[in-house]
């Protein structure tokens, strides 16, 4: 496909600005929110599996990684603060319209093995919750797919998202986590468990400690991703060139520093090999910490908790095949759009049996969501070479600048974090390649089907300035 130039873009009409209505406080609350979810919820007993007690150490690795990223994504909202995120960076960076579509398609598919995780997550704490019998059998998976069917229907039913209801489900998701942070720290003040645990190193035979960690940092990284969808609100925040990298980088420390006392309290709690069986490792440690605590009543906050990021990531999923498919990208029968619900139906439903595939025939947690990590840090790559690549661009406000150093480590880290080297499981890879290939197929239909209807593929919806988004409706 050839490079997209601006005579190709067409001028859309004059739209009305999004409402700012974010100040920092409630940018905050949005970021938090966002980050914390499933990853630390189902997968701390994972990375504990693989390096013991020291279990603290890939969610610390993983937050710096997200923090040097993160300045990246700094520079570039505030230098172009519009609601579009990686897509836009890469097509203004490079200016091929495939590698904008594959780095949307990519982060798509993210929300899509996301949502996958999150649904598993959802059901093996609703065995719990009922006392069911679930984890051993067939039972998680078809609660899985039960749960991702609801989804759907509320994804067609249409969701209109408000700062507000962020507020109460982000207050919801923290106060889970907090609730394992007190009864760890109770339970190290009244001698319980064993603080020695944290500082206990247990490596894979073979592999030994340094690539045990970064094979744990894989999986960990997964509870540090969210920060970057906070920069499609560019365009809802008061003043966001000014206000975004403060809050930004304070929600990233926030997130970090609980993620490593959740950390501490789990393993002082719960041995390694116990919080590595199963997938509700943090229920476990209340019923260490505080057998007397309605163990119901936190797998509910559990159950809420990865149920919004599962609704959250079928919406952006849906949201992005339909706006691809209206910018005649995919084809246009995912850009339809229900009559009277005013929803994009087709789509959800293509997300939906994308997820049912993933639920059905991967299932496992940990391959679900290090797949959604390595697609990730695909995409974070490429983000920071774009940083470089753009500094050319000059614009006519300030904004803020991050030192050169950190794209370039950024970049480098990222990369090195996708490759076969840090023991990620080849499944991951397998689910990432299937995911990927479904889009170039629909992409190299999408292109015979436009040339044989003299239809010209433009970039994704262009602004005043150039800037581009793929589309969703508004319900």
């Amino acid at each position: 496909m050839a490079d997209t130039t601006a005579s190709q873009i067409s001028t859309p009409a004059i739209e009305p600005s999004l409402h700012r209505v974010m100040g920092p406080w409630l940018l905050l609350l949005f970021i938090v929110g966002d980050i914390l979810g499933t990853g630390i919820y189902a997968l701390t007993g994972q990375v504990a599996k693989q390096v013991g007690g020291v279990v603290w150490l890939p969610f610390l690795v993983a937050f710096a990684v997200a923090l040097i990223t993160a300045f990246s994504y700094l520079e570039l909202v505030t230098k172009y603060p519009r609601a579009a995120g990686a897509a836009l960076y890469t097509h203004k960076a490079f200016g091929i319209h495939f590698i904008t579509f594959i780095v949307a398609f990519a982060v798509m598919s993210s929300g899509i093995t996301s949502a996958s995780t999150a649904s598993r997550a959802f059901a093996a704490n609703l065995s719990n919750a009922f006392g069911w019998n679930l984890e051993a059998g067939i039972g998680i998976t078809l609660v899985g797919l039960a749960f991702m069917a609801v989804v759907a229907v509320v994804n067609f039913r249409g969701v209109g998202e408000s700062v507000k209801a962020n507020v109460v489900l982000t207050m919801v998701e923290l106060t889970g986590l907090l609730i394992i942070i007190v009864i760890g720290l109770w339970a190290i003040g009244a001698g319980q468990g064993d603080v020695s645990r944290v500082t206990q190193f247990s490596a894979s035979a073979d592999r030994g400690a340094f690539w045990s960690v970064i094979a744990a940092t894989t999986l960990a990284f997964f509870a540090m991703v969210g920060f970057e969808d906070s920069v499609n609100m560019a365009e809802e925040c008061k003043n966001p060139s000014k206000i975004f990298p403060k809050v930004l980088l304070a929600g990233l420390l926030i997130t970090g520093v609980i993620y490593v006392l959740v950390s501490v309290s789990a393993i002082t709690l719960v041995s390694p090999e116990d919080l590595g069986e199963g997938e509700t490792p943090l229920l476990k440690v209340v019923q260490a910490g505080a057998p007397n605590f309605p163990i119901g009543i936190f797998a509910f906050i559990t159950m809420f908790a990865v149920a919004n990021s599962a609704l959250i990531n079928m919406l952006m999923a849906s949201r992005l095949v339909y706006g691809m498919s209206r910018e005649h990208v995919l084809p246009p029968l995912l850009g339809k759009v229900h009559v009277t619900r005013r929803t994009p139906y087709i789509a959800i439903g293509f997300t939906t049996l994308l997820a049912f595939g993933l639920i059905t025939f991967v299932g496992e947690v940990p391959a679900l969501g290090g797949t959604t990590a390595l697609l990730l840090l695909c995409v974070f790559t490429i983000v920071n070479v774009a940083v470089l690549v753009l500094r050319k661009d000059k614009v006519d406000h300030d904004h803020f600048r991050a030192p050169t150093i950190l794209p370039v480590v950024g970049a480098i880290c990222c990369a090195f974090l996708t490759g076969p080297w840090t023991g990620r499981d080849p499944v991951q890879y397998s689910i990432a390649g299937v995911l990927l290939a479904i889009g170039v197929v629909l992409w190299g239909v999408t292109v015979a089907v436009n040339k044989s209807t003299g239809v010209q593929p433009a970039a994704p919806r262009s602004d005043d300035d150039d800037e581009l988004h793929f589309r969703g409706p508004v319900n």
